[in-house]
């Protein structure tokens, strides 16, 4: 099954990212990285009747890493994860 999640960044500092994520624009939920700590926040679930929240958590969260890890620590303003 192909999966996709948009990423949407919403707010950014020296100390944490927000993005708003989801299946499209009209369905998202919030997460947050805390770029000291490294740990992942679901600040608010996605509503989906067909998905789970943490299925979407997840990739949102797998997208952000790569940010950090592959990418420098460079957040783009959108993004995507698709499988």
């Amino acid at each position: 099954m192909a999966s996709f999640v948009l990423l949407l960044k919403e707010h950014e500092d020296e100390e944490i990212v927000i993005y708003r994520f989801g299946p499209n624009e009209e369905q998202m939920g919030r997460i947050e990285l805390n770029k000291k700590t490294n740990m992942f926040t679901e600040l608010e679930p996605v509503s989906d009747p067909n998905q789970s929240s943490k299925f979407y958590f997840d990739r949102a969260a797998q997208r952000l890493a790569r940010c950090v890890v592959k990418e420098g620590g460079t957040f783009p303003t959108k993004a995507a994860f698709a499988s």
